[in-house]
């Protein structure tokens, strides 16, 4: 699907890629913690069957970059997010000699 008008300097297109599945279930990871409200908001965003998203969440792997950790605050009733990033280090690369 493309809209195209005219402008004073010529005509213009507009091209709209529908998101991925892949796009809905990132976001939707981003939106949730829980398991299966990440495969319902997923499978809202698509228009598809539960079932089907089930399978395409279920075969992401968790990411492992970062881990969160909730910690009590000084405050009564509230918690503290930390997010701890695990980084990998660097290994030098050698120079072949030619």
């Amino acid at each position: 699907m493309s809209t195209t008008w005219n402008t004073k300097f010529g005509s213009r297109r507009v091209r709209y890629d529908p998101p991925t599945l892949k796009e809905a279930i990132i976001a939707a990871k981003g939106l949730s913690d829980q398991l299966l409200d990440q495969i319902e908001i997923a499978a809202s965003l698509m228009d598809l069957p539960v079932e089907e998203v089930r399978g395409e969440v279920m075969k992401a792997a968790p990411s492992r970059t970062a881990e969160r950790i909730v910690a009590p605050s000084s405050r009564e009733g509230t918690t503290r997010s930390v997010i701890v990033e695990r980084k990998v280090s660097r290994r030098p690369v050698r120079a072949t000699g030619a």
